[in-house]
């Protein structure tokens, strides 16, 4: 599948690359309650690949536990969901994750946000809010917009398991998969 670009709005992310990005950095549990953004690039895709065992949940909280759990077994775990999940869950994440310095490593999709415009800029209150209160949390986020961002995944995953923080990796536009069927 290829994705028409135009010049001002650069190539999405590649699902394909992010995956190659968690397999790097370890990760081998992905823990997950579907959401829009990132099901069809990474969630169907991650359900298929015997390198990871994934871990369905009903509430996204449930996941934050899973994932800092996991930690304690030195098992590498990301957290997959969408941003009204994330609101859902900031007390698991505020009390597990960064009150008891677990590497809860989350990756968000953003729904709402059309490709193109800045998260802060964003038409939607939902998007718009999540970095100002991530910023209030002193919760390391990243943004992955295009696929250019993609290679810090990885990075930043090693870094937040080497220092035991969360991570919050906040996905603007729907990963595009590119690695054949899935």
């Amino acid at each position: 599948m290829s994705a028409s670009v135009e010049p001002d709005n650069p190539a999405p992310p590649n699902g394909t690359a992010i995956i190659a990005q968690l397999k790097e950095a370890g990760v081998g549990v992905i823990v997950s309650v579907p959401d829009i953004v990132t099901s069809d690039g990474l969630l169907w895709p991650i359900s298929k690949d015997p390198d990871f065992q994934l871990i369905r949940v009903c509430k996204e909280d449930e996941g934050v536990s899973i994932c800092a759990a996991l930690s304690y077994s030195n098992k590498r775990a990301l957290l997959l969901m969408q941003q009204t999940g994330l609101m859902d869950s900031l007390n698991a994440i505020r009390a597990i994750a960064m009150d008891y310095h677990q590497p809860v490593c989350m990756m968000v999709g953003l729904q709402g946000k059309a490709p193109g415009e800045t998260v802060l800029g964003s038409a939607s209150y939902g998007v718009r809010i999540i970095p100002p209160i991530l910023d209030a949390m002193a919760l390391t986020h990243v943004g992955i917009e295009t696929n250019t961002d993609t290679p810090r995944i990885g990075p930043a995953i090693n870094n937040a398991y080497e220092t035991s923080d969360a991570l919050c990796f906040l996905i603007g536009q729907s990963p595009v998969w590119t690695g054949g069927r899935a």
